[in-house]
């Protein structure tokens, strides 16, 4: 009655049944050397390096006739010489007086009068730095004439000129008001001609005066030194000398005309502008009479433009407000007709850094493109910080009024994040942070806005840009802690019929789902799994698209639990996955065939996976993640069309043409046999998936064995399994494979058979191939180092063992080995290796006490309870 007892009290469990108690803690689980349900990895999608850097990839969604060109030409005449001058934003005050007009005495000699000086020493010297200006900017006619057209000077007045030319041109005002009207002259050109007349009088009227003494010491003041410099800076002629008799001294004084005649908006600059002139003619014009001169020699044009761009740095020229800028831009744009690109290079580098505009903007960005493009002038860019102009263009233009500019500019910055040090460059001068916060300009125009078709193209430039960037480990932090995942979905929402958009933030999304801390931060964003498989449905035959969006739902559903709640929960979710699965199987069979009848069955498979195999890789990859919860890995078992998926795998395909999809299918398959469910779809094919994996198990492939192994483990539970394991002679395989000294595959024969001893009709076939033996070995190989493996080869040899009467019958010659094995491992001190750190020493503890040592000490009780002793043998000595 007692053995009867026993025997239904001591039944083994089948395979793969948790024993341990529901009590172990998360981390002891995640720690566990082998789960009965396993996720899947795989490579990332391959993206292939293009030959030619190009605005848009071959790979581009958009018609050549609906983009902007890679290819142009680009010549002096693309810039605009006459650039227009930029509005310094101040408004000036109208005038409060009238002009009063002119009258002439009787003898017909113009009446002059002259009010004056003020004691405001001030003012005497204000008005006469300008005087002196006048009268040297007649002088640099003869210099600067051949150089500055009249309509490109930027030295002009307007009608608040000073009281002082209206009284000194009224005698030849009939004159001038002749030639004003025949002759279209600038501003500058009336200067000139003021200046002929001022000269006139000082010869003919005013030397008889108070005004001529004045002006004849003034030129004497303002003599001219051989170095180009003037002889007295200091020497200023009053202010207030010149007013209009009956003008109000209270009236604001000329800003606006001030600023036309030194080219500076800021009135305090007056002294500036003159050191300006001087630095001009000592520093910079020098420079450019040589760039004249060695126009067929490319190299000193190089050092030239080199110590251009270093005196204009020294001399506070870079941008908008230097006064000849003009003059300096047209003698550039000239250059750019040779073709060089080092030469190009310092031409860029300097016009960028003069702030321009409009369609100079638009072609020095086409210019800096055009160098870029060639990844031979890479090295060249490193050295010349063209970089830095760029970025400055980035940061400081306007996104909807020069777009063109900035998409041509974000080209060539995607030209140079294909360098690595320029690369690591972009990183420390902050262009990640920069290229988010234009997205989220981008992403603030909507659809209906004109320029939204027209950003599209830049937000392929910029989001290229930032998957080269992601490479780098200080770039992924700062996409992490810069909201990137929102903007990014946000773009990919209302880009939604961009494919090249989408396929660019997806690829980011690609490489940044590998690290964990991205990949939980894209897992909170609940709104991406609606936006993946919206895309997912959209451009379902956009392979580049569609793989990437499946590695992605990949790594997120190998992460947590909820992201897979999250997802599995989407409207749809399941049965997109279905209809990508179906679409690429029938892509995949096609091409196959065309292998075939293409005579090329002879010849070994291509080593990579084809783009189909790719595809049907990774979707089986997120339905085995997805099946690791308990909730959705029975709904999933329970869904007969993604299991009769799997099992077409499994018919169609050898692991020889395609090792992963093979696997991949037999992994999940093995993962949805753990669930027990009524509707089961495994349960009902069993027999045909167990077919299915005969031919796996008999290939050369040993992962592709492991996990044939593991499902027959799972599908041994049930006894029809169990039968066609018997019939096909498979136990004699699982019994060779305990032989195999891999742990792994030692433990899933040892599970298959476990659930053979179940039925007492199997337990002699343990005998056969020397099966007892080789538990034993494995036991002894194994146990001290895998309790799981231990365990299960006690269970094992317990149902064997059942209906024992001899010990030495049972177990035969092993049954010495196995008593002084299981002795040794029930020792506490003697099987736990206390050299271990503690989380480990702990982890092993709880196996050894909950798993291995109560079914050993039954082992070892029963063995010593039917062990036939013979009489001890006395030796005696010599």
């Amino acid at each position: 009655m007692q053995a009867s007892k026993n025997k239904n009290t001591e039944k083994a469990e089948p395979f793969y049944r948790l024993s341990v108690p529901k009590q172990k803690t998360s981390s002891e689980i995640i720690n566990e050397a082998r789960n009965v349900l396993r996720t899947l990895s795989t490579q990332r999608p391959f993206t292939p390096t293009e030959d030619q850097r190009k605005l848009f990839g071959y790979g581009s969604s958009r018609a050549p006739q609906n983009r902007p060109p890679s290819v142009f030409s680009l010549h002096a005449s693309s810039f605009d010489l006459a650039e227009p001058r930029s509005v310094s934003g101040v408004r000036l005050s109208p005038l409060d007086h009238k002009p009063i007009p002119v009258t002439f005495a009787k003898d017909e000699e113009c009446s002059i009068s002259f009010p004056k000086p003020p004691a405001d020493a001030a003012g005497v010297r204000k008005v006469s730095s300008v005087r002196a200006r006048l009268f040297r900017t007649s002088q640099e006619n003869s210099l600067s004439a051949k150089m500055v057209p009249p309509d490109q000077s930027e030295e002009n007045l307007d009608s608040e000129e000073p009281a002082m030319m209206n009284n000194l041109c009224r005698t030849n005002s009939n004159c001038l008001a002749d030639q004003r009207s025949y002759t279209p002259f600038n501003d500058e050109s009336r200067l000139l001609i003021c200046n002929e007349h001022i000269s006139r009088l000082e010869r003919e009227d005013f030397l008889k005066g108070t005004a001529g003494k004045h002006l004849l010491h003034l030129r004497r003041e303002r003599s001219v030194n051989s170095d180009g410099r003037f002889a007295d800076e200091k020497q200023q002629f009053p202010c207030d000398q010149m007013k209009k008799p009956g003008t109000s001294s209270s009236r604001p004084r000329s800003t606006g005309w001030k600023r036309r005649v030194t080219g500076l908006e800021d009135e305090t600059r007056i002294n500036e502008s003159e050191e300006e002139e001087i630095f001009w003619h000592k520093k910079i014009l020098p420079i450019l009479h040589e760039l004249e001169k060695v126009e067929d020699n490319v190299e000193k044009l190089c050092l030239a433009c080199t110590k251009l761009y270093q005196a204009l740095n020294e001399g506070n020229m870079l941008g908008k407000r230097f006064k000849r800028r003009s003059v300096l831009l047209k003698t550039l744009y000239k250059l750019v007709d040779i073709d060089s690109d080092p030469l190009c290079l310092k031409l860029a580098k300097i016009i960028l850094a003069m702030k321009v505009d409009r369609n100079n903007l638009l072609s020095v960005c086409k210019l800096a493109f055009k160098i870029c493009k060639n990844e031979k002038n890479d090295y060249l860019i490193q050295s010349d910080k063209l970089l830095d102009c760029l970025l400055e263009v980035l940061r400081t233009e306007d996104l909807l009024k020069n777009n063109e500019a900035l998409l041509y500019c974000m080209g060539a910055i995607k030209f140079m994040s294909g360098n690595a040090v320029l690369l690591n460059e972009m990183v420390n001068k902050g262009a990640v942070e920069m290229l988010l916060q234009i997205m989220k300009h981008i992403n603030n125009i909507k659809e209906n806005d004109t320029y939204f078709f027209n950003l599209g193209h830049l937000l392929v430039q910029l989001t290229a840009t930032l998957r080269n960037l992601a490479d780098l480990p200080p770039a992924r932090r700062l996409l992490m802690h810069s909201g990137a995942v929102s903007e990014l979905c946000v773009a990919l929402e209302q880009r939604m019929d961009d494919k090249d958009v989408c396929t660019y933030i997806v690829r980011i999304f690609s490489k940044l789902s590998s690290y964990n801390d991205f990949c939980a931060a894209l897992a909170d964003c609940s709104r991406c799994y609606i936006l993946f498989l919206a895309l997912l449905n959209k451009h379902q035959k956009q392979q580049d698209l569609v793989i990437r969006i499946i590695f992605v739902l990949g790594n997120l559903t190998a992460k947590n639990d909820q992201a897979r709640e999250q997802f599995f929960k989407e409207k749809g979710s399941v049965d997109t996955l279905i209809s990508l699965f179906q679409t690429y199987y029938k892509l995949d069979l096609n091409t196959q065939k065309w292998y075939c009848e293409g005579g090329e069955e002879g010849k070994n498979h291509p080593k990579h996976p084809s783009e189909a195999e790719d595809v049907l890789i990774k979707l089986i990859r997120v339905l085995a993640n997805l099946s690791i919860h308990p909730g959705i890995g029975a709904a999933l078992a329970a869904a007969h069309r993604v299991v009769e998926l799997l099992v077409t795998v499994l018919e169609y395909k050898s692991v020889d043409d395609c090792e992963e999809l093979v696997i991949n299918a037999a992994t999940t398959i093995n993962n949805l046999s753990y669930y027990k469910v009524k509707s089961s779809a495994v349960q009902d094919k069993k027999l045909h998936i167990a077919e299915m994996l005969l031919k796996l198990l008999m290939s050369n492939n040993m992962d592709g064995v492991v996990e044939a192994v593991r499902v027959f483990g799972n599908l041994s539970q049930y006894h029809e399994i169990c039968d066609f394991i018997v019939q096909k002679k498979i136990y004699k395989f699982m019994i060779a494979l305990l032989d195999a000294k891999n742990q792994d595959l030692c433990f899933s024969a040892c599970g298959v058979l476990l659930n053979l001893t179940v039925d007492k009709n199997n337990r002699a076939l343990l005998m056969e191939e020397g099966g007892i033996g080789k538990l034993v070995d494995c036991l002894k190989d194994f146990g001290p180092a895998d309790w799981q493996l231990a365990c299960l080869i006690c269970k094992t040899l317990w149902n064997y063992s059942e209906n024992i009467t001899s010990a030495a019958s049972c177990f035969g010659e092993d049954t010495d080995m196995l008593l002084v094995l299981l002795t040794s491992l029930l020792d506490e001190e003697l099987a736990l290796d206390h050299s271990l750190d503690r989380d480990l020493r702990d982890y092993q503890k709880l196996y050894w006490e909950r798993e291995f040592k109560p079914v050993a000490e039954k082992l070892l009780d029963r063995i010593q309870s039917h062990q036939s002793f013979l009489p001890t043998v006395t030796i005696t000595p010599f």
